[in-house]
This record gives structure tokens, C-alpha cells and sequence, in this order.
């Protein structure tokens, strides 16, 4: 079997020992003579594969009883629309941060449904930096503060959750969730698209505070409420039994590679080995301020943007695939999770420099 090394922003690479398990077990789950796909969500096999994979996110995010979670689908993307529909009121005000695509996104979401307004926008930049907290200018009425912490295409991350006063703090955390410990404390909410650093895609984590299951509007339909998915044990329809599923297994490795702590310090070595390789480089280039790099994406520009091209065609002839920045920003762009290896990011740092060294 041949395995390239897949820097793709998502659906992104998973662990090989996931994968090798999934593909042992597809034909002949636990010995039921089905496949986990087969079986039925209602069954006493799949809600203890959903009861543990929640034991596990809850052992391995130190989440407490004060916060239910919900399994769900719809991607990240919903969650956008479902949060001013489930934590506000016509009326409210929701605060947006807005430093990426993904931000602006949500931001336009909760507009479309209630007076979204924008504290600070990093547009000035070109959404390479994080405008500066005392620029912001916060509603204390807020139903809540949204932000994305870290921004998959731009590459814009903010370290630290920010500090809101009372207004409840909402996170879209899909492409930096369990790649570090986070204290969930300090946030109301947390969500995050599966298909990054938890499964594949077709699976939505939310965890919220419990709290605020009770705020929707009373004529909210029943599957748009929070509440009916958490009363229901995320089975208000049928889930997506095997992105579950296969997300338990994450779960499971990231428990048997030391929980998010070493998971942490791994992501740590890997940005710094790649963001070293660019900074010492008058080749490489990283648009982003340095206060908020991405640990998770890292995208880069060529001093010759014509080269592009070869650039990207020869890092796929060593193995080395998904490098295109998005197309709305273009350049170089490795993403680099959880399941990409220490070792996956040398062999792009090698490259690197050998293509550097032939181009100039």
C-alpha cells in the first residue's frame, strides 16, 4: 500500500492506524456479521459506540456535566444559521468578529435572522492580522460574542479566547478543535466541523452549555432546537452512524497518543519546523502577522508566483499532495493537523529548500 502526504485543508488526512482498524472491521463489525454501517442507530451496539465516543471528547476535552454534546449534522455552515435561530430573540443583537472567510460567513448567517453587527473587521490587512482589542467595539447586551479561532484559508489564528465580560463567548472551532487543551469554561459555545482533526465529514461536534438549551424562540421548529437534539441523544433523525463511528476511533488514537497535551506539543514542533523553513528563506514568504499564525494551516507565497505551478507539480510527484492555496487567496497552503505526522512536514520543509535551491 502506498500513502502519500496529504497537506489538504479538508476533508483532510486521518490516522492510518484509524484507518486500518475501520477497514479490518467494515465487513464484520464486533463479530456481528454486518458492518457498523448496517447497524441500526437505535441499536444497543451503535448508542454504546455514541455513549462512548462522548465519554471520550468529554475525557479528552475536560468537559463537564454543565455542557451537553451533540453529535449533529448539517456541517459547521448550519450551526452558522442555527445559533442566532436557537440564542436569540427577534431583537437581540449578536456580536461577529470578523478576521477570515469563515467569520464573515457566520457573520452573514446571523444577519440573514437577526441584527448581527461586526465589532472589528480585519479587512484593513487583508485579514492577516487580528485587529487589535482595544479597537473593538462590543454591544453588553449581547445575546453573544461569535469568532472563529482559527481561519483555515487565511491562516489567521487567535491563541487565546477573548475576553467578552458577561456576553456568552460562541467558537467555530472546526479547524483547531483537539489540537491543544482548551478550557471549555470559558466559552458558552463550541462547534466544530468533523472532516479537520475528528472524522470524516458529515459530523458536527457542539458542545454548549447546558444553560442555554432553553433560549430559543418558542416557534422554532423541532429539528432546528438544540434541545430536541441533546433531550434525543443526537438521534432526533438518523445521524451519520459512520462518520461517528469513525470518529470514535480518532478519539481513541488521540487517547492512546497521550490525550491533547502531547497532541499539542506535536502541533507546536510541526508549525515551528515549517514557519522556521519560510522565515529563514528570502524564497518562502508567510502574509501572516506573526502574533497570530495558524498552527493548523500555514500558507505561503513564492517569490516568483510564476513557479506555482512546477512548484505544486513536483511536490506531488514526491508524494507531497493538496498544497493549491484556495482559490480565493492562491499561493501555497499546508495544513497541517492532528494526523500529519512530524516526519510528513520534514519531507515538505526538504522540498522545500531543494526547490528554492534549482529556482534561484
Amino acid at each position: 500500500m502506498s500513502r502519500v502526504t496529504n497537506f489538504s485543508a479538508g476533508p483532510a488526512a486521518l490516522p492510518l492506524e484509524v484507518l486500518e482498524q475501520a477497514r479490518a472491521e467494515i465487513p464484520d463489525w464486533q463479530d456481528s456479521g454486518m458492518s457498523v454501517m448496517e447497524v441500526s442507530h437505535r441499536s444497543k451496539a451503535f448508542i454504546a459506540i455514541a455513549e462512548t465516543a462522548e465519554a471520550d471528547v468529554r475525557e479528552l476535552m475536560g468537559i463537564s456535566d454543565n455542557y451537553s454534546v451533540m453529535f449533529l449534522q448539517g456541517g459547521a455552515t448550519m450551526q452558522f444559521a442555527l445559533l442566532p435561530m436557537n440564542l436569540s430573540q427577534p431583537g437581540d443583537t449578536i456580536d461577529c468578529l470578523l478576521t477570515g472567510t469563515w467569520s464573515k460567513k457566520a457573520f452573514m448567517e446571523a444577519r440573514a435572522v437577526r441584527n448581527a453587527r461586526i465589532v472589528a473587521d480585519g479587512e484593513n490587512s487583508a485579514y492577516t492580522d487580528v485587529p487589535a482589542r482595544e479597537s473593538w467595539q462590543l454591544e453588553s447586551g449581547a445575546a453573544y460574542f461569535h469568532y472563529t479561532p482559527n481561519e483555515t484559508i487565511g491562516g489567521v489564528e487567535i491563541h487565546q479566547p477573548p475576553v467578552v465580560g458577561d456576553v456568552p463567548l460562541v467558537a467555530d472551532m472546526s479547524s483547531t478543535i483537539m489540537s491543544r487543551p482548551v478550557d471549555v469554561d470559558k466559552f458558552a459555545v463550541i462547534y466544530a466541523g468533523a472532516q479537520k482533526n475528528i472524522g470524516p465529514a458529515g459530523l458536527t461536534l457542539v458542545i454548549m452549555r447546558r444553560d442555554l438549551l432553553d433560549c430559543a424562540p418558542a416557534d422554532l421548529p423541532n429539528i432546528m432546537r438544540y434541545k430536541s437534539h441533546a433531550d434525543g441523544g443526537s438521534m432526533l433523525n438518523t445521524p451519520p452512524t459512520f462518520a461517528w463511528y469513525l470518529s470514535g476511533l480518532v478519539f481513541k488514537w488521540l487517547k492512546e497518543q497521550g490525550g491533547l497535551t502531547v497532541i499539542g506539543e506535536r502541533n507546536r514542533r510541526k508549525a515551528e519546523l515549517l514557519y522556521g523553513a519560510i522565515d529563514a528563506s528570502s524564497f518562502y514568504t508567510n502574509p501572516v502577522a506573526e502574533s497570530c499564525r495558524s498552527w493548523m494551516n500555514v500558507p505561503f507565497t513564492l517569490a516568483r508566483p510564476e513557479l506555482d505551478g512546477e512548484f505544486l507539480k513536483l511536490a506531488e510527484q514526491e508524494g507531497l499532495m493538496n498544497l493549491k492555496g484556495h482559490r480565493s487567496v492562491g499561493g501555497i497552503r499546508a495544513s497541517i493537523y492532528n494526523a500529519m505526522p512530524e516526519q510528513g512536514v520534514q519531507a515538505l520543509v526538504d522540498f522545500m529548500a531543494e526547490f528554492e535551491r534549482t529556482n534561484t
